[in-house]
């Protein structure tokens, strides 16, 4: 791996994490660059449209890893309401893990940047859609009707969103745990 990249790597790694504890318009290019030791050029270089692109490109590396994470745990489970419950439990243990939170949440990003930035929205929407259409076809393999199973892992995103939003209020992971309580019920045919 060449230093090059070790160094967008790192601007990247940084600039998420401060996305996430601080939100978009609290973290400012100056505190990503004496964070992450790099040269202000090296910033540019890497990222020539500055805050918006280092966002953007932090969506698309968690939005990456949580379909990782998604795929790895529904695949675990031939049930669609057993995989997608022990799913949001994971959430829930990994939410009492700062660096398991290292992502920045998709509903707190667009809330502060979906009406000052068009690229940053799309790039969200198409995260989410993404995730969505996992719990879908999960569903759909169980055996929900196609047009249902659309509805549900809409959904389910939702509730899973809404879920990490409260927990983040909260300071605790309840509101997953009782949402992944509630998803046979939520899910009863």
């Amino acid at each position: 791996m060449s230093s090059k990249n070790d160094s967008r790597q790192n601007i990247l790694s940084v600039a998420t994490r401060l996305f996430h504890l601080q939100g978009y318009h609290a973290t400012g290019l100056n505190q990503i660059l004496k964070e992450s030791g790099a040269p202000k050029g090296s910033l540019y270089y890497h990222f020539p449209n500055g805050k918006e692109q280092l966002a953007i490109e932090a969506v698309k590396r968690m939005d990456a890893l949580i379909k990782s994470d998604i795929v790895s745990s529904l695949e675990k489970y031939e049930n669609a309401i057993e995989a997608i419950q022990i799913y949001i439990q994971k959430i829930a243990a990994d939410f009492t893990n700062d660096e398991k939170l290292e992502c920045v949440p998709i509903g707190i990003l667009v809330a502060e940047t979906a009406q000052i930035s068009e690229s940053i929205r799309e790039t969200c929407k198409a995260a989410v859609e993404g995730w969505e259409e996992l719990y879908c076809s999960k569903l759909i393999g169980d055996g929900f009707e196609p047009d249902l199973a659309k509805k549900l892992g809409i959904t389910i995103n939702s509730m899973i969103e809404g879920a990490v939003t409260r927990s983040l209020i909260n300071k605790d992971s309840q509101p997953l745990q009782q949402l992944a309580e509630c998803i046979p019920v939520l899910l009863k045919r």
